[in-house]
């Protein structure tokens, strides 16, 4: 617990999108442990209930009395009608959030452009771009009102600079970082902060559902080197959170230690 001050987030009221696996769901245990309240939100209930109970578990074992009420609730960004419904279905007693941490978002594919089906790049606009902002909306103006609370946005390499077969992932993390930064503008006369994480190579399920289930071709992007995990970048929205509230944390990137960029990296030789 002595990379952030878990003090500043005791009883804070986090919202968490993408939390049912990978970094989404290392973030809500992490945020467990420093006695904050979590909603969860994800399309995958069953998998949003197994990170619940470990929030739970993670609370427990930190032994704070601050925090520990966790709701777990169901949500796909991309989807105009839950997000605009999602509130209605957030306990009372959660629904003043402080923390927003909008996670949820997913790359299909490899494709060069002219061979993008439309469909994937519809798909993945839809989730990582306008879903973030879906969201936000749904929450800023909340922030406005009480004059506090921060948004956390998942950002990539990818957003930093573009590689040859992510046309459109990259698109989307490039519009998430102005997004981010138009946000950063538009709130400096409030006490409202404003960060986006920027991960090179994590190793989560994010690989695979690239490749479309093909755990083989998913498992060679991570060959010859120690790529990122979960709880690495969980550590970093952890921190930035934590941080005393006139100090915000505008930008984080984080690589692991043999990448310089999306295309430049050393790998081991077997």
């Amino acid at each position: 617990m002595s990379i952030f001050n878990a003090s500043r987030l005791q009883d804070k009221v986090v919202l968490i999108t993408g939390a049912s696996a990978g970094i989404g769901a290392a973030t809500a245990i992490l945020f467990a442990k420093a006695g904050s309240n979590v909603i969860l939100s994800a399309r995958r209930t069953d998998a949003l209930k197994t990170v619940t109970d470990a929030c739970v578990a993670a609370h427990k074992e930190s032994g704070l009395k601050a925090g520990g009420k966790f709701a777990a609730v169901s949500l796909d960004v991309g989807d105009k009608q839950q997000v605009a419904t999602f509130l209605e279905r957030v306990p009372e007693d959660l629904k003043n959030i402080d923390i927003l941490v909008n996670n949820a978002g997913f790359v299909l594919g490899v494709e060069k452009i002219g061979d993008i089906a439309e469909a994937d790049f519809e798909a993945m606009f839809n989730v990582n771009v306008f879903g973030l902002i879906r969201v936000t909306q749904l929450v800023v103006n909340g922030f406005k009102a009480r004059n506090t609370g921060h948004i956390i946005n998942l950002g990539s390499v990818a957003g930093r600079e573009p590689y040859a077969g992510g046309g459109i992932y990259c698109a989307t993390k490039h519009a998430v970082r102005s997004f981010t930064g138009t946000l950063l503008r538009e709130l400096v006369n409030t006490k409202i902060r404003v960060s986006e994480i920027q991960p090179g190579m994590v190793e989560t399920e994010f690989s695979v559902v690239r490749f479309r289930g093909d755990k083989s071709a998913a498992d060679k992007v991570y060959e010859g080197l120690q790529p990122l995990v979960a709880e690495d970048i969980a550590e970093e929205i952890v921190w930035a959170a934590s941080r005393p509230p006139h100090v915000n944390i505008a930008e984080v990137f984080v690589l692991p230690v043999n990448q310089a960029s999306p295309t430049i990296n050393y790998r081991e030789s077997k």
